[in-house]
């Protein structure tokens, strides 16, 4: 019975509007959290500039989508970027072995130009 309690402890996570799993989503747990600090940010800052409730809330949502679209798109841009770089690195080190000790060899062609 332990076991069960452990592994749907295990399987929760928290979904957002029912769609989003912030858990396994990469970037969603941190553009959530920056976008609902920029939402009470702006959403204070404005109420507290302009005693304007209804507008103060209305730019802390429009706060909230920009700042967390912003880093959603951030974060998501540097991870396609480095997935670009493992995989120009795994095809180097691929024919770096397949070639090392053949004539098609890079460095020995190189060695042989100097002599």
């Amino acid at each position: 019975m332990a076991d069960e309690e452990t592994e749907t402890a295990k399987e929760k996570s928290f979904k957002l509007l029912g769609i989003l799993d912030v858990k396994n989503t990469p970037c969603s747990r941190e553009s959530i959290l920056y976008g609902s600090a920029g939402s009470l940010v702006i959403g204070l800052g404005h109420f507290l500039a302009t005693s304007r409730i209804k507008r103060s809330c209305d730019l802390a949502v429009g706060g909230f989508i920009a700042t967390t679209l912003g880093c959603w798109l951030y974060c998501r841009y540097n991870i396609a970027k480095l997935r670009l770089q493992q995989s120009l690195l795994k095809d180097a080190v691929k024919n770096k072995i397949l070639y090392e000790g053949s004539s098609m060899d890079p460095n020995i062609q190189n060695r042989k130009q100097d002599s």
